[in-house]
């Protein structure tokens, strides 16, 4: 283990010394009635409810007064309150990244690194990540690989949303905000008895606007307009008293293009290299021997004998933060039905609960992926998803020496793109698809026994079997020059007619992924844990590059120690982490297909520290900083984005030959490699933060909160191979807010990127142009809402 780590833990114990000097307060022995009655943090990390500070896993608890005051509406807001976490995107695929665990794949069956759960429910699709929040009661952010709780796919960690139940005590709640281009969200709930022992409930939301993007053309600045609703409704009945039955249907629809609103990458600083491996005759033709300044698209020769021959055509492409010049259509769409079912029963001898999930997720968008007016290649993407889910989950009851979680889980997925391309402004044709049919069957088993009242010992396991069958992908009218690639690797050439299905043999998986902790409680506000948990991503079938061969599984092997303290006034949580992460799916972009590779290895170690002080009855602050060191230790392949060398024409041998950009022709884009061994990790900043807080005082007979939160990351890289770097930036929110003595009225002012700092959210690399999406600018603006009980 390196010496960063143990200079880690040294400090961190010496901090841990320094804190057990502060006072012991009694606990009762009930963990719900506990936190009511102490303002404790309750989490269900273990699949149970505990205390925060006796789970040995690092937690990131974030309430729904503590999300109303740092302004956050959808599930990527929370990353500003989060010290390690990020959500990224990937075109309209949202992927989460923990602690440098993430992953940027769009193909069917990819499946995210951060599984996010609502209400128990499993949420594949990542095109459906970053939703609007319905009336959260709180998030938890778990971080290190959760393989033994939670499953396949959760190398980086999980995200559990929990939402309000209906109840037979009738109640209500509305807000409408207004703000910046136009915005306008609206959302209401209501819940009421039907009887004593059956409740419903009913909640819609509904958000439009503007957006913030200028269409340079035409000076149309209502380009980037959206339309977000929803709508839930449940039904609980407590059939005995001693079984519960929840039945929910939810459907939600967005219209909302901004992540295809992409301008031009500029590569300020001349890092992204895109001559740097051309030759120097190439250079020469092209008229210059570095990319620096230059908008990376594709270039033409503008027959000026002044200039280069070489250059992006002046007019026909936008930079600046907010400002795009692309040809239309360009949309992302989503329409989502999901029925669930939750019952909960008291057998004894254990607590159950069985959660049964059916999905239906349509996800289509258009993009311009040239990144330019040049009408060179848009892409429609039609994303069809069903998917269907069982889990049975028993916790024994609490009080005993023994505590343990038992449970079964199966869950299938049908994945099917439906691709079509315009090649120089013609008419959408059939550009191939792909589908994939992913099956997991596994069962598990989590057990914590107290040896004393001061230790504890927890040993875990999880065995899981994954299948991804009935995969194919459909040739196009490329297909046949370039073949596609079969089991051993070798190029096959294709025989048949495009729009041909290929079939993709059957993959299977299978892993156990077990969990070892040591836990000592110096006194009843603290613990000291140590950790050894394992995660496991499976294997997928590279069906969106025209592959037959696999992707091999990720596997990740996770150490932390830890230390937690709350004693209802001040909270405190230390981890230092060491990472041992072997071969990540990681890809690249050629033409508009994914392409997929294994990186061998990658290390990553670090340290979190989050706090909570509650300075006054009126005066609150909290915050995190986490510091992350991600490393790939050996990729030797990969991917390595170059404008072509036209000196190269002769040699198809050469991966820069203009013959294999996406133009084919001088001044297009080619996929080369390169060994990115010690390279940092990609969308894995060294250093994120935040600081918060929170003022209340009495004003006019009510309540005035005055709430804030500065959040910060340092630098980081979009890509594995450091061409595209963003700059560190920070985001600072604010919030007034006015509650009126009877506690049912409010009104509110808000300010989003207050600072108004810009940066990119995404940059999108492929053969055919590199685009980059800006952040919104600064935004404001009012809200009142009213409750009723």
């Amino acid at each position: 283990m390196h010496s960063s780590i143990a200079k880690f833990s040294t400090s961190s114990l010496a901090l841990a010394a320094a804190l057990l000097a502060t006072p012991v307060f009694a606990q009762d022995t009930n963990v719900a009635d506990q936190a009511d009655s102490s303002n404790e943090i309750v989490v269900t990390a273990q699949r149970r409810e505990e205390l925060s500070r006796d789970v040995p896993i690092s937690v990131t608890s974030l309430g729904g007064d503590q999300l109303a005051a740092a302004n956050v509406k959808q599930l990527s807001d929370t990353a500003k309150l989060t010290p390690g976490l990020r959500f990224d995107s990937q075109g309209p695929a949202v992927q989460p990244t923990i602690r440098g665990v993430g992953t940027a794949i769009t193909t069917s069956g990819g499946g995210p690194n951060v599984g996010i759960y609502v209400d128990g429910f499993f949420q594949a699709n990542t095109y459906l990540s970053d939703f609007d929040l319905l009336n959260v009661r709180s998030i938890q952010v778990l971080k290190g690989p959760q393989g033994t709780l939670f499953g396949r796919n959760t190398t980086g960690g999980a995200i559990i949303v929990t939402t309000a139940e209906p109840s037979t005590i009738t109640s209500g709640e509305a807000k409408v905000s207004y703000g910046r281009f136009n915005s306008l969200k609206a959302q209401a709930y209501a819940t009421f008895g039907i009887s004593d022992r059956v409740a419903l409930d009913i909640e819609g939301l509904y958000r439009r606007g503007d957006g913030y993007f200028t269409d340079i053309s035409d000076g149309n600045d209502e380009i980037g307009q959206y339309e977000n609703w929803s709508v839930r409704m449940g039904l609980k009945a407590d059939l005995t008293d001693d079984v519960s039955l929840l039945l929910r249907w939810i459907h939600a629809e967005t219209d909302d293009p901004t992540t295809q609103l992409v301008n031009a990458y500029v590569d300020k600083s001349g890092q992204a290299g895109f001559l740097d491996k051309v030759s120097a005759a190439g250079q020469s033709i092209y008229g210059q021997a570095a990319s620096q300044g230059l908008p990376l698209v594709a270039m033409f020769p503008n027959g000026s004998p002044t200039a280069p021959y070489y250059s992006a055509i002046p007019g026909t492409y936008a930079t600046e933060p907010g400002d795009v010049l692309l040809n239309k259509p360009l949309s992302f769409r989503t329409n989502s039905d999901a029925l669930q079912a939750t019952i909960k029963a008291d057998l004894g001898f254990a607590d159950f609960t069985s959660y049964t999930q059916y999905r239906k997720d349509l996800s289509p968008y258009y993009g311009d992926l040239d990144a330019s007016a040049v009408p060179i290649f848009n892409i429609y993407v039609g994303v069809n998803d069903e998917t269907w889910s069982q889990e049975f989950l028993f916790n024994s009851k609490p009080g005993g020496p023994l505590q343990w979680t038992a449970g079964l889980n199966y869950f299938q997925i049908r994945d099917t793109w439906d691709i079509g391309a315009s090649f120089g402004g013609a008419d959408f044709a059939p550009f191939g698809g792909s589908s994939t049919t992913t099956k997991s069957y596994a069962a598990f088993l989590d057990a914590t026994y107290e040896i004393n009242d001061r230790f504890f010992v927890t040993v875990g396991g999880r065995y899981s079997h994954d299948v991804v069958a009935d995969g194919y992908f459909t040739a196009n009218f490329t297909t046949p020059l370039t073949g596609y690639t079969g089991p051993d690797g070798q190029n096959v050439p294709f025989t048949g007619s495009p729009g041909d299905r290929i079939a993709v043999d059957t993959l299977k998986n299978d892993s156990f992924t077990p969990r070892v902790v040591l836990r000592y409680k110096p006194s009843e506000d603290s613990s000291v844990y140590a950790s050894y948990t394992k995660g496991y991503k499976a294997g997928i079938l590279n069906v969106g590059g025209y592959s037959q061969q696999p992707v091999k599984p990720e596997k990740i092997s996770a150490f932390e120690v830890g230390y937690k303290f709350d004693n209802r006034v001040f909270q405190v949580d230390l981890a230092g982490f060491y990472y041992d992460y072997k071969n990540l799916q990681v890809s690249s972009y050629q033409d508009g297909a994914a392409q997929i590779r294994n990186a061998a290895s990658s290390e990553i170690y670090g340290a979190e520290a989050q706090l909570r002080y509650k300075v006054t009855s009126d005066f609150t602050i909290n915050g995190g900083v986490a510091w992350t060191h991600a490393r790939y230790k050996s990729f030797e392949n990969a991917p390595y984005y170059s404008y072509c060398d036209p000196a190269a024409a002769a040699d198809f041998t050469n991966p820069l030959n203009c013959a294999f950009s996406g133009t084919q022709s001088p001044g297009g884009i080619v996929q080369a490699s390169t060994d990115a061994s010690g390279f940092k990790m990609q969308r894995a900043p060294e250093f994120t933060g935040n600081i918060g807080a929170s003022y209340g005082l009495d004003l006019g007979g009510g309540r005035l909160m005055l709430s804030g939160n500065l959040y910060y990351t340092s630098s980081f890289y979009f890509d594995p191979e450091q061409q595209f770097k963003q700059k560190g930036y920070e985001v600072l929110s604010l919030r007034a807010q006015w509650t009126d003595p009877t506690e049912t009225y409010t009104v509110a002012a808000f300010g989003d990127n207050v600072t108004n700092s810009r940066y990119q959210t995404q940059v999108l690399f492929n053969t055919l142009g590199t685009g980059s999406v800006w952040n919104s600018p600064t935004t404001y603006g009012v809200e009142v809402g009213v409750k009723f009980r």
